[in-house]
């Protein structure tokens, strides 16, 4: 199996008023093709800051950043990125919105807007296509974020905290929404989050970081069937491996 990403004793240093402040130490991950990997850890411990590192988006200190197993210099099309917030532009409908990326990516623009279709119909959104983002809820929105993330068709899925700002039901709805669509898509994810629960039901593996200077310090592969569903949030083995990871962030 080929490998999607891969850090190789990766080290970032910030340089600050105050002097260097160690960001990043030692850290090593590896995500297979199609496989979806969650990186756990509290706030402040670099874990966005992995992600900005494999999109290209800043460059690290020390050590190696691979996509596709070519080193990572910059944004490339090999990746697709969702942040925290969709980010739409409040004068575009949904199906622009989604497009977006097709100009920088160089992709014809009756294809792109027939995959921009597919995807909104994926995404459950088709009917929503000709709707502006003030006219659809915050789940909603982020489902337009993932579609736009789609449309390159990129190799390697990198979502920092995506649902962290939705409330809990729509969490939980949008928890599924992404699981099926990985079912369909089999791209490679790395998840961010700060949610055990999260972590632990959408991944095939999570790892963990440690706090600042981050460093991955547990890597939990989950033997949980698929797909998993409402009820797998309340069944015992689910709720031991929460609680195992729990005592990562409750140690004293």
């Amino acid at each position: 199996m080929s490998t999607a990403l891969a850090l190789r004793s990766v080290g970032l240093t910030w340089e600050t008023r105050r002097g260097q402040l160690e960001a990043l130490s030692d850290v090593n991950l590896q995500i297979d093709d199609g496989e979806f990997v969650a990186l756990l850890g509290p706030s402040g411990c670099g874990k966005s800051t992995v992600l900005k590192l494999a999109a290209g988006l800043i460059p690290a200190t020390s050590g190696t950043v691979e996509v596709a197993s070519e080193k990572v210099t910059g944004p490339g099309q090999r990746t697709g990125v969702v942040f925290q917030k969709p980010n739409l532009l409040p004068w575009k409908n949904v199906l622009n919105n989604v497009l977006l990326p097709a100009r920088t990516a160089g992709l014809p623009v009756q294809p792109a807007r027939q995959r921009a279709m597919a995807l909104l119909e994926l995404v459950g959104l088709a009917d929503f296509a000709g709707d502006y983002p003030f006219e659809l809820s915050g789940g909603m929105q982020q489902r337009v974020g993932i579609a736009r993330m789609l449309l390159h068709d990129p190799d390697l899925l990198l979502m920092d905290e995506p649902f962290a700002a939705l409330d809990a039901l729509t969490r939980e709805a949008l928890m599924l929404e992404l699981q099926r669509i990985w079912g369909q898509e089999r791209k490679s994810v790395l998840f961010i989050t700060h949610s055990i629960q999260e972590a632990m039901f959408l991944a095939d593996r999570v790892l963990v970081m440690s706090p600042r200077p981050g460093r991955i310090v547990e890597e939990l592969a989950i033997p949980l069937p698929r797909p998993r569903t409402l009820e797998t949030l309340a069944d015992e083995q689910f709720m031991a491996l929460c609680q195992h990871l729990r005592r990562h962030f409750t140690d004293a």
